[in-house]
């Protein structure tokens, strides 16, 4: 169980883009939310430039892991959700 984020957001240039760092913010809040409060085993793999992350729990996640979770998937959709910016974030829920 893991999640990806892929790319920029492209609403604004770099240094300016409002979406990227929400969608920054909450990921990397929660990434290390997970590392600090949690006993989970993750591993995780980020290019700043492409804005790609790649974060994998090593086993089931925990409680509280889960509940980390669904805090930045409840933040991610509420951008999603806002009509201004819609169209600059997709999220994708698949199981593997």
């Amino acid at each position: 169980m893991g999640f990806d984020v892929s790319g920029h957001a492209g609403y604004a240039e770099s240094g300016e883009d409002i979406v990227c760092a929400a969608v920054s913010a909450l990921v990397i809040n929660a990434v290390n939310s997970i590392e600090r409060f949690t006993e989970d085993e993750t591993s995780s793999v980020a290019d700043e430039e492409t804005g790609d992350m790649e974060f994998r729990f090593k086993s089931n996640p925990s409680h509280d892991a889960r509940l980390l979770l669904d805090s930045m998937i409840l933040g991610l959709e509420a951008i999603e959700d806002s009509g201004e910016y819609e169209s600059y974030i997709d999220i994708v829920f698949k199981e593997v």
